[in-house]
């Protein structure tokens, strides 16, 4: 199959051959500037041999040689870290495009969230102006290195159980972590995002809506009932919803002085969710509303997600949904049609070894319409459709082969991190 090549963001192969941006070298010790050379010698070795992008060893190269090196390469810098556990690479191309109106930005546009990749991102782009995702998990060390860095606060819902059980625990470290902090935009529809958030001296509030709150019905501050009702949330111990600054109604961000129409290029209440999450944070840096959803409605794709594969017999789409919370989200944003699904679903590496989520996931929505699965997980997924009374049309070896099962036209894939990678792989062949 063949790609749809109009998408903002290229897959790593495509961003790999792009001409290097200038080196930053000159603002930082010989130190860090020696093992940025090493790093991306190290980059070039691993292209070279096949094993991967090369990206994130670099950046591990470079932070095991130089270890204060993201201190380094952020100082003097606008840097803006955007972290949740759904939605940071959307809202990362969204912000950086946004941003990249008025200036060049540096940026981890291949979605590597952690210390190697974030140090790698840095290395090799000397823009002043800084647009970081960050893993959840990862986020206090981030803002240790770069303390004048504003971070963007999404959402905080189950996600790789064997790295982060709680959610409450992830919270709470990312509250300690902002202690100090000047300024963080947050979603004020996320109680966990909201006690973090007003650790920093100042905020601004975004209501980018939380339709998933089962892993919100506990407060993470004081561990009482956190009452729902409509868009308000509150417990007894005062941790209640603030008042939003930005908020979505239907397809327009709205905040006091204005109204501006999305039209986004990228499907579903999520992204417009994304996007005025971008907006907000773009907006506080001084870029127009109106600028940045322009740029944004060019962004089709994002590192792969929201691809077109064409065939001579079907258009697939490719989602990827990686928890509860997002398998949720992207079944809603596809319940409007009768499209034909692909559900791929594994449970290795970085989807957790823990699949007992998916009963928590609402699939009784894709009743009458035709759902084949695939994956290593593909009997558990078989059996959490039977509970629905949802029978699979067919289960096959890989993605491509189900998509052969379903009728010409439109086909979209729902996987998971590792599915989603390797659905990439196989509908790009």
């Amino acid at each position: 199959m063949r790609t749809v090549a109009d998408g903002q963001f290229p897959s790593r192969g495509a961003t790999s051959a792009a001409p290097r941006p200038r080196s930053t070298a000159g603002r930082v010790s010989t130190r860090v500037a020696a093992a940025a050379r090493l790093g991306r010698l190290a980059e070039a070795l691993s292209r070279r041999t096949r094993l991967g992008s090369g990206g994130v060893v670099g950046g591990r190269l470079l932070l095991a040689l130089a270890p204060g090196a993201v201190g380094e390469l952020t100082r003097g810098r606008t840097v803006t870290l955007v972290s949740g556990t759904n939605g940071k690479s959307t809202t990362t191309a969204f912000l950086a495009a946004a941003l990249r109106t008025r200036e060049p930005v540096a940026t981890n546009a291949d979605g590597a969230n952690t210390p190697g990749g974030l140090a790698k991102a840095l290395a090799a782009d000397a823009a002043r102006q800084v647009v970081l995702e960050t893993d959840e998990g990862w986020v206090p060390w981030t803002i240790r290195q770069a303390p004048e860095a504003t971070p963007v606060l999404l959402n905080l819902t189950r996600d790789q159980l064997h790295r982060h059980p709680e959610v409450a625990h992830l919270a709470r470290a990312w509250r300690d972590a902002l202690v100090g902090t000047a300024h963080a935009v947050a979603n004020a529809d996320d109680p966990g995002v909201v006690m973090a958030a007003m650790a920093a001296h100042d905020q601004t509030w975004v209501a980018a809506g939380a339709r998933w709150t089962q892993d919100a019905v506990v407060c993470p501050r004081c561990g009482g009932a956190c009452r729902h009702d409509d868009a308000q949330w509150a417990c007894r111990c005062g941790l209640r919803r603030p008042q939003p600054q930005w908020w979505l109604e239907g397809d327009e961000v709205v905040n006091a002085t204005g109204r501006w129409d999305l039209g986004l290029g990228l499907p579903g209440i999520v992204n417009r969710a994304n996007a005025a999450m971008a907006i907000a944070a773009s907006a506080r840096l001084g870029v127009d509303p109106q600028a940045a959803v322009t740029a944004m409605r060019a962004i089709t794709e994002v590192v792969g997600r929201y691809r077109i594969y064409l065939s001579p017999r079907h258009r697939t789409r490719l989602i990827l949904a990686k928890n509860p919370a997002s398998w949720a989200e992207a079944l809603a944003t596809v319940a409007t049609s009768n499209t034909p699904l692909v559900l791929a679903f594994n449970s290795e590496g970085v989807d957790g070894r823990d699949p007992s989520w998916l009963y928590d996931v609402p699939f009784a929505d894709l009743r009458g319409r035709p759902v084949a699965v695939t994956g290593r997980r593909s009997t558990d997924m078989l059996v959490r459709l039977e509970m629905e009374g949802l029978t699979a049309v067919a289960v096959a070896p890989d993605v491509a082969a189900a998509v052969a099962t379903m009728p010409p036209g439109e086909v979209t894939v729902v996987a998971n991190y590792t599915a989603f990678q390797e659905a990439r792989r196989v509908l790009g062949r």
